[in-house]
């Protein structure tokens, strides 16, 4: 499956994956970096740039700031879903303080994600 591309975020994304958030990192370097499916850290699909990008799951993982609960990002986050699941991927979601506090948890709901979307 071949993604819609903006090269003018390269730059962009690659400054965000120098400069990731602690939740990312955490999920990064304590999960997904060693995840035995590959994952991309700020990857640009289409005019966005996701947090982590799985393509043999066709899954997009978000981790949200409290800006996030604010209504106008609400509804730009959900323009950017709809926009994202239209390019037949699954975005899931988690609050910086779903790292912090329920990391397991996080950990576990992204791997059965990963397992209900892989083939077989």
């Amino acid at each position: 499956m071949s993604l819609p591309y903006d090269g003018r975020l390269i730059a962009i994304a690659r400054n965000l994956r120098k400069e990731q958030t602690p939740w990312e990192r955490k999920l990064w370097y304590e999960f997904l970096r060693t995840c035995p499916i590959r994952f991309q850290r700020q990857k640009t699909i289409g005019p966005y740039i996701v947090d982590f990008y799985c393509h043999r799951g066709a899954l997009v993982v978000e981790v949200d700031g409290g800006q996030h609960g604010m209504p106008e990002q609400r509804r730009y986050d959900g323009l950017r879903t709809k926009f994202l699941e239209r390019q037949g991927l699954c975005v899931l979601r988690f609050s910086n303080r779903d790292v912090s506090g329920n990391f397991a948890g996080v950990c576990e709901t992204i791997a059965q994600k990963l397992s209900e979307r892989l083939p077989t």
